[in-house]
């Protein structure tokens, strides 16, 4: 035992003096194996982090240079950081999973079983014509369906890998620079701060209460603090408090996160509630077809058999045979020969109708409501993510369109996140922001500047012969440089002369963020910067303009209250800048008592108060407006001051006037926080601001208004904003401020954090579900015509007008090619003037059933004539018998087909008189309605033989042409007729339960 244990660090001395495979002082597999098994023992081997980093020729300070060979040279020795992806099925896959579905399943059986009687009876010729025309038509159907599943599963890799693909900022030669995740290399020196996450596996440089979520690793919810005793950074991992920065070791494939994701896949295939809802409206309706395609079997049947169903000569097709006892013995072979021949023509004329009845069910069965909704929503989440929306969560498209509500941020969602220093209080007046620091009083100067460079998360870079600096950080911390640099301010010559204790990072519960320095001479300073209000109550004093330290008495302390408003009224920005000075004694020396030491923040010393400039993004008045008009309320939730909210508030047309600027439609959220549930609950409504509001107060509000039975979507950039998105109907996280937390608590990202994009959302989501309604009114009026036409021919007459194949190319418009055609329809500002649909809303709506009824009973009417009064109607009489019926089963099917291609256009406006509106500007659907058009003409021309058509003269095609076109008139005339506006169902629902009440009295 004794021997291992001291065997046991000596092998780990060898194991990293190995000699590594590349130029770098240290190979892949030792510095993967330290990281991923927190191998301290091994680290400090080697030197600790700064050995490490020596060993990999990076400098802690300036990471690793800047140049393309070297970067490529790390990739090559140490992988890059990405990882492979999980294969997707092929489009093979896809196709026999089409295959698989029972009705097509159904149709190719009777193909196979059509297509040996066919040639049994009608020799190879002909026979094999109606059965090569089902399996045609069923093959068209299964590749169809086939591609567009496939393609929606390549569109939603592509978008998963683009929500991987994170953007950061790592230090090279010095400056920071913003990188793609997948170009983070071994040697980099990345900042960590709150809500980033950690992009590969490294080792802790510098961090100060550095917090990190390592559930997504170990499924332990607990937050580790990480120090020099415990430095090993897990890739994939978030950061939940503090800030630091970190030394990457290990990259993609070799980290323990890059195994993680590239074994799974996040195609869970999860149905939309929409997708559920039309599942039930797919069942229902299709039980209905199945029972009308079985009646219709059952009447053919005993048509049939009782001898009314006719050869197109008028003779019987079966008689059954009356025989005597006196001619049993004489007649015997002749019967059986007879009652054999009748039995096969029966059982052949049986097959037919079993085919028929098949291709009802599949034309009864709406199929295609499912395709249709897969392809909305991949057309949507494509057109939105280059509208700048990345969607998450497939759902989140269609609850857009029902929220009621947006409770939005202020800073670089409403206005353009553009901060400037623009006013300024120093020495306890106002002076000119742009004044340098010579002309300032030296104490005062100092500890300012002193302040600006080391309490911040930002950096400034100065480029060799370059007179222009490169400031890195938020906006407000490049604002607030960028003014310090315009003072005077050397920022790395300051950092250099003081030394960071501790610090204590900006807080969006406390609204401030401070920094504990050790200067030279063994003093300690410790700098507060934060909301200008906050740090003036925590202030006892401040620098005079003679660089004297003046008590804030009340007179004072009112005229800096004063001039935080004024500049709040001018809706800017207010930060204060504060320091005091601390003992050392009173500093804490070891370790773990430093990370867990709170800052003083009394007794401080005012410095500075600015006002920094946020401007409105151009065009967001019209924006909110645009949201008013559609019955969605904008609210503003934001952390700054009440006046400066109220002033941006004003700016945009959220607050319309002076007079809606007070409570309760501007509120803080302190006073907002202390109502209680039912209070809150009751003021929710009427907010429209609410100012210096924490995380808490937001979900509050989300929490109040969903009670108040709202759709609520949220938007948020911050770690802290995770639950309120969490909780919202929708969470809209912003792409460019928003941390990695925000964004995996959201929904849907917005790639530009610009509120006109969260409006466009709100538009694709009402359009998901306009178009879905356009599919459904389309296809169930399709459904019910041909259900009433065969039923209502199957009893007259005893055949049904549209034979097996004609019918499956009906279905083949109305499933794919119709789907496709109103899945593409953008959104249009129409939608914008209606009210959000509730969220249980009937599906069909009373417009709908209007459109719908109109349609099927024009179709049915139309064809029903044709089949039993086509021929005199058409002047066929004085043709023979067998070439008129064929004449005039072609004009029906041709003129059904067309209607079909018409009602496309009735659909896409189902509200609106004129259907043609914008229709140009889609060429998609065009180009479906040509091609459409195009296989009607080849079908009904020069494919009679699968078919059973034949060709029309020009005066045939016109009056098809003239009865399709004639379902357009209808529908606008149908389109005078009012709907009430309660819901048809729940009208009948409220009738039949008024006649149940009456009859329970009577009774």
């Amino acid at each position: 035992m004794l021997k291992d244990s001291l065997c046991f660090p000596l092998r780990k001395i060898i194991a990293f003096q190995s000699k590594p495979s590349g130029d770098l002082g240290i190979g892949k597999d030792e510095l993967c194996t330290m990281t991923r098994d927190h191998d301290f023992g091994a680290l400090e081997q080697i030197g600790g982090v700064k050995g490490v980093s020596d060993l990999l020729k990076t400098n802690l300070e300036k990471g690793v240079p800047e140049d393309d060979a070297d970067l490529l040279k790390r990739k090559n020795e140490f992988g890059s950081n990405t990882y492979p992806q999980p294969k997707g099925r092929s489009f093979l896959g896809f196709l026999w999973e089409a295959c698989q579905d029972y009705t097509l399943i159904i149709l190719v059986v009777a193909a196979v079983i059509s297509l040996a009687l066919g040639i049994h009876t009608e020799g190879i010729k002909r026979g094999w014509y109606d059965g090569a025309g089902i399996a045609f038509a069923v093959i068209i159907v299964i590749v169809v369906t086939a591609i567009s599943d496939y393609r929606q599963s390549r569109r939603f890799q592509n978008i998963i890998l683009e929500k991987r693909n994170i953007h950061l900022q790592v230090i090279r030669g010095g400056r920071r620079v913003e990188v793609s995740i997948f170009d983070v290399v071994v040697g980099d020196v990345v900042p960590l701060n709150i809500g980033d996450q950690v992009p590969a596996d490294g080792i802790l440089i510098t961090g100060h209460s550095l917090g990190i979520d390592e559930s997504s690793m170990t499924g332990e919810s607990k937050i580790v603090h990480k120090n020099s005793r415990n430095p090993f950074l897990l890739s994939g991992c978030k950061v939940a408090d503090g800030c630091g920065t970190m030394l990457v070791t290990s990259v993609g494939i070799n980290t323990e996160w890059g195994l993680l994701m590239g074994s799974i896949s996040e195609d869970t295939g999860e149905e939309t509630p929409m997708q559920v809802r039309l599942n039930g409206i797919a069942t229902f309706i299709g039980i209905v077809g199945v029972a009308g395609a079985f009646g219709v079997l059952v009447v053919l049947l005993i048509r049939f058999f009782t001898g009314h169903t006719k050869n197109p000569d008028g003779s019987v097709q079966f008689r059954r045979g009356k025989t005597s006892a006196d001619d049993a013995a004489n007649g015997a072979i002749e019967i059986i020969s007879n009652s054999v021949g009748v039995v096969a023509d029966a059982v052949d004329v049986v097959i037919k109708i079993l085919s028929i009845m098949v291709a009802i069910v599949v034309v009864a069965v709406p199929e295609g409501l499912p395709l249709a909704v897969t392809l909305i929503l991949a057309y949507s989440m494509r057109k939105m993510m280059a509208d700048k929306a990345l969607v998450r969560r497939l759902s989140a498209c269609e609850t857009m369109g029902s929220a009621t509500t947006i409770c939005s941020d202020k800073t670089g969602t409403l206005t353009l996140n553009q901060m400037t220093v623009v006013s300024t209080f120093i020495g306890g007046q106002k002076i000119d922001p742009l004044v340098s620091k010579s002309e300032l009083p030296l104490m005062l100067s100092t500890l300012l500047i002193e302040g600006i460079a080391q309490n911040t998360n930002g950096s400034v870079f100065v480029p060799e012969g370059v007179e222009d600096v490169e400031v890195s950080g938020s906006p407000t911390e490049m604002a607030i440089l960028i003014w310090g640099v315009k003072l005077g301010m050397n920022f790395a010559t300051v950092r250099s002369e003081s030394t960071v204790i501790h610090v204590f990072p900006f807080n969006s519960e406390k609204k401030r963020g401070g920094a504990a320095l050790r200067l030279p001479d063994s003093q300690v300073h410790i700098h507060w910067k934060g909301a200008a209000e906050i740090i003036l109550a925590l202030c006892t004093g401040y620098i005079d303009a003679n660089d004297h330290i003046v008590p804030m008495d009340e007179d004072k302390k009112s005229f800096f209250k004063q001039a935080i408003d004024d500049m709040a009224a001018g809706s800017l920005r207010c930060v204060a800048i504060a320091y005091r000075s601390y003992e050392i004694e009173k500093v804490p020396v070891d370790e773990e008592q430093l990370t867990q030491w709170a800052l003083p923040e009394d007794d401080l010393i005012l410095l500075a108060i600015i006002g920094l400039k946020d401007p409105c993004r151009p065009g967001v008045k019209e924006v909110v407006q645009l949201c008013q008009n559609a019955g969605v309320k904008v609210r503003m939730v934001t952390g700054d001051n009440l006046q400066t909210a109220k002033a941006i508030a004003l700016e945009c047309g959220i607050l319309s006037s002076d007079e809606n600027a007070m409570e309760p439609y501007l509120i803080e959220g302190r006073v907002f926080r202390r109502y209680s549930e039912e209070e809150r609950k009751a003021i929710a409504e009427d907010i429209l601001v609410m100012g210096r509001s924490s995380p808490n107060d937001k979900l509050l509000l989300v929490q109040a208004l969903k009670k108040r039975k709202h759709v609520v979507a949220v938007t948020g950039d911050g770690t802290n904003d995770a639950s309120a998105l969490h909780e919202a109907d929708v969470g809209l996280s912003m792409g460019i401020q928003g941390t990695e937390v925000a964004k995996e608590s959201s929904d849907i990202v917005i790639l530009d954090d610009n509120f006109a994009s969260v409006v466009k959302v709100v538009q694709w989501g009402r359009s998901v579900y306009a178009n879905i309604q356009k599919f459904i009114q389309f296809q169930l009026s399709v459904n019910v015509a041909t259900i009433i036409i065969n039923i209502v021919a199957a009893i007259f007459s005893g055949e049904v007008p549209l034979n097996t194949v004609q019918l499956l190319w009906v279905n083949l418009i109305m499933d794919t090619l119709g789907a496709l055609a109103l899945a593409t329809e953008p959104p249009t500002d129409h939608l914008m003037h209606k009210p959000p649909v509730g969220r249980r809303a009937p599906l069909i709506t009373n417009i709908m059933w209007r459109n719908l009824l109109i349609q099927t009973i024009y179709q049915a009417s139309v064809v029903l004539v044709l089949a039993f009064r086509g021929r005199s109607l058409l002047g066929l009489q004085h043709q023979s018998a067998e070439h008129a019926n064929k004449v005039n089963h072609t004009i029906m099917f041709n003129a059904f087909v067309l209607c079909q291609i018409f009602n496309e256009f009735n659909a896409r406006k189902p509200d609106e008189k004129n259907i043609f509106k914008g229709v140009t500007k889609n060429h998609l659907f065009m180009g479906i309605v040509a091609v459409e058009i195009i296989l009607q003409f080849i079908i009904v021309e020069f494919n009679g033989k699968f078919t059973s058509t034949v060709g029309l003269n020009w005066k045939q095609w016109l009056i098809s042409v003239a009865i399709g076109f004639m379902s357009w008139p209808l529908a606008f005339v149908g389109k005078l007729i009012p709907v009430p506006e309660t819901p048809l169902l729940k009208f009948f629902s409220r009738r039949f339960r008024g006649l149940r009440n009456y009859l329970r009295t009577i009774c």
